[in-house]
């Protein structure tokens, strides 16, 4: 059974519609890069899959079920800059968040759960920003410490939109090597990127989008000159492969 399936899928922001008639599927174990000019709707795409965006048609299911009834399975780190990072809180708070499924709102977070945060952020290389504050932190920082929050969940089915945007090369090396590794553990992953000249280096799976699907399946085949030059208009100077 596919991970995800994505059937007619349209949406808009207030008249303008950015989604249409986008239709794939996800198959388990796979690392995927959703790629296309700004505007084509990539953010979109996560928020309406995730019920954060109104749809105006199609349907979305997750192992053949709604995202409501499946959504502790499922991992999402927004972009940094829709996040309040002026909120007072620390990394940890930040990280043990992520549990509140488990935990429950209304409870107070166990050591236990407080334990699984730190190896979160251990893995991440930030153990020992655990109690900084999150505005005190760097870009990269910032987004290490998001990407040990959607860890600490143990999703099977992740969502990031652009974790590597504005981040240094240290942050970069270490969110591929964690998306990589969720991989190997059979995780599906789905990212927002845009740098073209890492897509066959990072992802071995490739969605072009440009409001509707352009190319969607395995990088070498989905990830061409010709399906790029459709994607982005021909307005594109091509570095890549065939």
């Amino acid at each position: 059974m596919s991970d995800l399936v994505v059937a007619g899928l349209s949406a808009s922001y207030r008249q303008n519609k950015v989604l249409h008639d986008v239709s794939f599927r996800v198959q388990p174990g796979t690392l995927t890069a959703i790629v296309g000019p700004n505007g084509a709707g990539k953010s979109t795409l996560l928020k309406v899959m995730l019920g954060l965006h109104p749809r105006l048609s199609g349907e979305v299911s997750f192992w053949g079920a709604p995202f409501a009834q499946v959504k502790t399975r499922i991992g999402y780190v927004p972009q940094r800059g829709s996040v309040d990072w002026d909120f007072p809180t620390d990394a940890l708070d930040v990280v043990t968040m992520g549990l509140y499924g488990k935990v429950g709102w209304l409870r107070r977070p166990k050591a236990a759960h407080r334990e699984q945060a730190m190896a979160a952020l251990e893995k991440m290389g930030m153990a020992g920003y655990a109690r900084r504050q999150i505005s005190q932190l760097s870009g990269g920082q910032q987004q290490r410490v998001f990407l040990a929050r959607a860890l600490v969940q143990n999703s099977d089915l992740y969502f990031l939109d652009e974790p590597l945007a504005g981040v240094d090369a240290a942050t970069e090396t270490a969110i591929m090597t964690t998306l990589r590794l969720l991989k190997e553990q059979g995780k599906t992953v789905m990212v927002v990127h845009h740098d073209l000249h890492t897509v066959e280096e990072y992802f071995d799976h490739v969605l072009l989008l440009n409001r509707t699907v352009v190319a969607h399946g395995g990088t070498a085949e989905a990830f061409t000159k010709d399906q790029v030059y459709r994607a982005y208009g021909g307005a594109l100077r091509w570095t890549g492969g065939a």
